[in-house]
């Protein structure tokens, strides 16, 4: 099993959670991203640097990412990707994507892009707060005993 972290735009905090738990766990991380992130002084934390272009981290974590694995990714398209291919995804504020719902959130995702461009509607999510970080690691620590249970 491994963590991946779609990290270009994952929040430092979220990252810190991942780091601590794969720690904790003995658990390998690799961070993929376009452009050279700091990285957790750890043996269980990579980072691939992949080229610039739109969706290229996202490829390579669809590629890369094995049915055992745990993806954290804010993005719904490759979320989807990751649900298809039988991997576990999770979004920054503790949201899990299955085969249940990522269909609908990329749906609503479509739609609020249209709807924006439109101008109908302004804005995006709501800021980053403390009960999204607590909520992610209430997940991700769940998430993680259940998937280490069941020998992923």
């Amino acid at each position: 099993m491994k963590i991946w972290v779609d990290a270009d735009a994952c929040p430092r905090v979220i990252k810190e959670i991942v780091f601590r738990a794969s720690e904790r766990l003995s658990v390998p991380v690799c961070l993929v991203a376009n452009k050279d992130l700091s990285r957790a002084h750890s043996g269980l934390v990579t980072s691939v640097l992949v080229g610039e272009g739109f969706d290229v981290a996202d490829d390579y974590i669809a590629e890369h990412a094995a049915p055992d694995d745990l993806v954290i990714t804010a993005d719904i398209p490759l979320a989807a990707r990751i649900v298809a291919k039988g991997a576990v995804g999770i979004d920054p504020r503790g949201e899990l994507y299955t085969e249940e719902n990522v269909g609908e959130r990329l749906s609503m995702r479509d739609l609020m892009q249209e709807l924006r461009a439109e101008g109908l509607v302004q804005g995006g999510p709501a800021q980053f707060g403390m009960t999204d970080r607590q909520r992610f690691a209430s997940s991700l620590d769940r998430l993680l005993t259940r998937m280490l249970k069941e020998g992923r």
